[in-house]
């Protein structure tokens, strides 16, 4: 087992196989309701290997213990994530006090489910196994916060539909970290698209012309909480990972749903995939060294790469109607961004009054800037005074501070006030106070778990007609 000794400093207790197993303090059957109680929520971290599982925690919690119980193989990512924790309990602002307790062992699942010291697991890392942790966890009474994607092939998905119906049986809440929702800009894009007098109605739709349309950029080298991301050799292999196509598509996928047709009930009969497509990124050897810190493409990426470069399916566009509306998701992934920027969305709604339109380019300061685009035949000045009331009356009632400012003829730009754009990295506390919120209630909203999987038939179903093409 890798000597953890640097992070005793903050608490951090090492349980090896010859200590014997933790007798667990409270059984899932025998747990009382959640109440919101200080400390009543214990959460296990198992084989954190993404960033974001680091991320749940970059904040404290009240209903959450500082006690976090952490299973995994032994190896650079647990270290990784360890030293991620370490950061946040050791800064100047706003320092944490976190307590990791940590078993590294082979038999790290089975480890976390005889001992089963928590309630909630959190999963964030390695793809090809997440679909099998949360099963095994929802079998065992565990409630389960997922980081995206639960699922990243259409051969597991049925594994995932049947990992819900478990966790229904169980009474325990299985739900994934949609961070997205919580972008002030796609907010107010969905607030305004459900005011008829402003938005009309959503358009129909075409292939060349979507009803919806979310595209995002993303980069493999990137800094997160202010340092470089070092990433594992395995983000870039899609065995492992998941092909672009069904990794961040899942959020795109999401907030299509999730603006579209809020809180309303989604089916998988309701998707019909109109085309779908992939495509790599090529990166060389220097790229990859800078994004890994490895001096080489380990022997399982000798498959993706061709004269020396490595070449990744992270790329894909899914075209597919939506209880008949068309709408399109694509996800591109560069290597690094240009200076100033970082990963960028570009997203329209198009109704039969007007268009809102969030673009994040060099225009916009590589900031999300969120744009309203008049359609109709209505006089400009009788719309804008229908918008103006809208922006700074209806909706600014939840979010004060919002101003409506011209900007060309029929077209007018909303501004947010800072207070409001607080990054994505603060989304993970903003999910995780939602989550709690649900685990007091007993229950998610009666169209999550429906939408959850009708989210994730979507990505696994484009997956499978872009391999076939």
């Amino acid at each position: 087992m890798k000597n953890l000794t640097p992070y005793l400093m903050i608490g951090m207790a090492v349980f090896v196989s010859s200590c014997g197993s933790q007798k667990p303090k409270e059984t899932q059957e025998n747990q009382a309701q959640f109440t919101g109680a200080a400390g009543e929520v214990k959460l296990m971290t198992l084989d954190p290997g993404h960033f974001h599982a680091a991320l749940v925690q970059k904040s404290m919690y009240a209903q959450i213990d500082s006690t976090v119980y952490v299973y995994a193989p032994e190896g650079q990512d647990v270290a990784d994530h360890l030293s991620k924790i370490e950061a946040y309990n050791q800064r100047t602002e706003n320092p944490t006090h976190w307590v990791e307790k940590v078993y590294t062992g082979a038999d790290y699942l089975e480890k976390m489910l005889s001992e089963k010291p928590g309630n909630v697991m959190v999963v964030a890392g390695n793809n090809a196994k997440k679909t099998e942790y949360i099963r095994k966890a929802v079998e065992a009474g565990i409630n389960v916060f997922a980081d995206k994607p639960m699922v990243i092939s259409p051969e597991e998905f049925p594994r995932l539909e049947e990992a819900f119906n478990i966790a229904r049986e169980k009474g325990v809440l299985l739900y994934d970290i949609m961070t997205e929702r919580h972008e002030i800009t796609t907010i107010i894009q969905r607030e305004l698209s459900k005011i008829p007098e402003v938005f009309g109605q959503l358009q129909e739709g075409t292939p060349d012309e979507p009803s919806i349309t979310k595209e995002s950029v993303h980069h493999f080298f990137k800094y997160v909480s202010g340092s470089p991301l070092k990433r594992p050799a395995w983000f870039f292999d899609t065995t492992q990972q998941g092909e672009g196509i069904v990794d961040v598509t899942t959020h795109l996928v999401d907030l299509v749903q999730w603006e579209a047709f809020p809180e309303q009930i989604l089916n998988k009969s309701d998707i019909e995939i109109l085309s779908a497509k992939r495509w790599t990124t090529s990166l060389s050897k220097a790229d990859f060294t800078k994004a890994t810190g490895l001096d080489d493409f380990p022997q399982f990426l000798q498959k993706d790469v061709v004269n020396g470069k490595l070449n990744v399916y992270s790329n894909g566009e899914i075209i597919y109607k939506i209880k008949g509306k068309v709408a399109k998701v694509s996800v591109i992934w560069n290597f690094e961004a240009p200076t100033g920027g970082g990963d960028t969305h570009y997203s329209i709604m198009r109704g039969s009054r007007c268009n809102a339109v969030i673009k994040q380019g060099a225009e916009q300061g590589y900031k999300p800037t969120l744009y309203v685009e008049a359609t109709g035949n209505e006089d400009a000045n009788t719309f804008e005074a229908v918008l103006k009331k809208a922006v700074e009356q209806d909706i600014a009632a939840t979010y004060p501070g919002l101003k409506l400012v011209k900007t060309g003829d029929k077209q007018w730009t909303v501004e947010i006030p800072d207070q409001y754009k607080v990054g994505h990295e603060a989304h993970f506390a903003q999910v995780t106070e939602k989550y709690l919120s649900y685990l007091i209630a007993g229950k998610l909203p009666e169209w999550e778990v429906p939408n959850m999987i009708t989210k994730y038939y979507t990505t696994t179903e484009a997956l499978k007609i872009a391999r076939n093409k």
